[in-house]
């Protein structure tokens, strides 16, 4: 089974960005931690960072036919406003997950509301990286199922 792990604009800053929101664990750190979740379940797990919207959209897109099986993505800013993400997240034929590391909905007005929530098929939130490895079992189940 593969699974694509996608993640948005300024998640590269990881480790150093407000680590009390974050944590302090680095982009790479945080993907090796979903792949060994990943191979307990008997999954690979693919990654890709995007800082531009255009170039997210695009993978997501092209994950409708690269035999991804499940999407797991934190858009990060993108999040509360990609209208556009969120209608390439509903042209899945997958399932997709929405993770983030914070408590989004414990954090300021704008940060409460996420408009690719509704095209996925759930959200953790707010777990710190445990949320990557709760995200990867709930998209292999629904992979699987």
């Amino acid at each position: 089974m593969k699974i694509l792990l996608l993640h948005g604009p300024n998640l590269s800053q990881l480790g150093s960005r407000d680590p009390e929101q974050y944590g302090r664990l680095t982009l790479d750190e945080l993907v090796a931690t979903a792949t060994d979740e990943a191979a307990s379940v008997d999954a690979e797990l693919e990654h890709a960072a995007f800082e531009s919207e255009g170039d997210l959209v695009t993978r997501v897109h092209a994950a409708r036919s690269d035999g991804s099986e499940a999407v797991i993505i934190n858009p990060g800013a993108l999040t509360h406003y990609s209208y556009a993400l969120r209608d390439a997240i509903d042209v899945l034929d997958v399932p997709c997950i929405e993770v983030h590391l914070s408590n989004v909905h414990a954090r300021e007005d704008f940060r409460r509301r996420s408009v690719v929530a509704a095209a996925c098929a759930g959200s953790v939130a707010g777990f710190g990286a445990l949320g990557y490895r709760l995200a990867v079992r709930a998209a292999a189940d629904l992979a699987r199922a």
